[in-house]
């Protein structure tokens, strides 16, 4: 056998080496993750049976009459399950951590073989080429066996092609290895945010349930107390209702059909996750029995438990945010947020229990804006989605526009002409 080929043969044993070393000495740290990623997976399980747990008492609660103990019951219900929701986005995040780990371990180890092999390959390639160089009779009278001869250029090339093979081989998983780690770390980072979302919820659900300790207050823990408030809200509503409707009535405007978009789905993403509608726009059976002063619910409802992530219709700006619940007495939209869009069409999220925008914010489709609650007059919790006609809506102090009597005279909010409102369901 030539120098030449002896010199690249120990290079390319000392490169296979080196490339299992790495990999051999993390095993035992492999079999520590895979174990540490089982207990994550493990705890992840026992909590989703614990959450299922939570959701089956919310719907029992839930059927029950509205009084002050089961709202109080369900709150608390709802924050162990945000509790358990939390510590499950963590144990995820924790799990895919490990993964990461595991996966960067993995492409330094593939990264260093490769390193190896080019060297070897390189070294292997410069002997080749001093070979290449002597005179093919000059090989001849140096070799004193010629069937030696051909025997190490037939090797020298095979080891060229395989040495070509395994840096190709390298080079994809490599790529894969990296591709995956990527994903990875993207899922991390959707989980992180899903985490800081439900921490966020969990402070909402306990500002609304400070807001249930102070109505504990004013009515002394009894019940008869709680249920006389209710009353009120309804009658003060029933004025509530008759004043927008005069304004509506009042409120003249001709939709130019060329100023907004056709009715389609998927005009507007849906602002809750887990879609249920709870009443419908227009005269539906509810608003036939009496309700909304005769003119038809002005938007959809979606059942939302409190604290559920209310995300933007469609990017846009912020164009108005309130709380009718700062004038006493007024119970309406409670706490709402109205997003102005591009395309003519404006939307209205309303019975927030808190909202993370603000007046002159852009926002994009699908971004969080608020948590929902039961705010203004809502008999549970719920989101009131609501569709206008972007030119037509004005956010106004309601008694500069109707002298109907109402508790809501000071109170600002959007209205429109019956004209200016649009059916949601034509766009979602």
């Amino acid at each position: 056998m030539t120098p030449a080929l002896r010199t690249s043969l120990t290079l390319t044993l000392a490169a296979l080496v080196l490339a299992a070393v790495p990999l051999a000495a993390q095993s035992q740290t492999a079999d520590e993750i895979r174990s540490e990623i089982g207990e994550h997976n493990a705890q992840i399980e026992a909590l989703n049976k614990e959450i299922a747990a939570y959701e089956k008492q919310l719907s029992e609660v839930g059927a029950k009459k509205q009084t002050l103990q089961n709202t109080l019951a369900q709150l608390d219900i709802q924050r162990k399950k945000l509790a358990a929701s939390i510590s499950v986005t963590k144990n995820r995040i924790g799990a895919l951590q490990l993964e990461i780990q595991s996966l960067s371990r993995n492409i330094e180890g593939k990264q260093g073989s490769i390193r190896v092999q080019e060297a070897g390959l390189a070294e292997t390639l410069r002997r080749l080429n001093e070979t290449e160089r002597m005179t093919f009779a000059a090989a001849v009278l140096s070799s004193g066996d010629l069937t030696s001869l051909w025997s190490d250029m037939d090797a020298s090339f095979s080891l060229q092609s395989a040495m070509r093979e395994d840096i190709a081989e390298l080079s994809v998983q490599k790529q894969s290895l990296s591709e995956t780690k990527a994903a990875t770390e993207q899922k991390r980072a959707e989980l992180v945010k899903q985490r800081n979302n439900l921490l966020a919820e969990q402070g909402s659900l306990d500002a609304t349930r400070r807001a249930q300790n102070d109505l504990l207050a004013q009515t002394k823990s009894q019940e008869s107390t709680f249920q006389a408030i209710l009353a009120e809200k309804q009658a003060a509503k029933a004025s509530f209702e008759a004043a927008l409707a005069d304004l509506q009535s009042r409120l003249q405007y001709t939709i130019d059909p060329s100023s907004i978009p056709p009715a389609g789905k998927g005009i507007l993403r849906y602002p809750v996750d887990n879609v249920k509608v709870t009443q419908y726009f227009g005269n539906t059976a509810f608003a036939r029995s009496g309700a909304y002063a005769g003119n038809g619910h002005n938007g959809i409802d979606f059942r939302a438990s409190i604290g559920t992530p209310i995300k933007a219709a469609l990017s846009g700006t912020v164009i108005g945010t309130g709380n009718t619940d700062a004038v006493r007495g007024c119970y309406s939209y409670g706490r709402w947020v109205m997003v102005k869009h591009g395309n003519g069409l404006s939307t209205l999220y309303a019975h927030l229990s808190q909202s993370g925008v603000s007046t002159g914010d852009s926002v994009r489709t699908g971004q969080l804006i608020g948590y929902s609650g039961s705010t203004g007059y809502a008999t549970g919790p719920h989101l009131h989605f609501g569709v206008y006609v972007a030119s037509a809506v004005q956010i106004i102090r309601l008694g500069d526009a109707t002298n109907k009597k109402t508790a809501c005279a000071n109170a600002v909010m959007p209205v429109a002409p019956l004209s200016g409102y649009l059916n949601p369901a034509d766009y979602l």
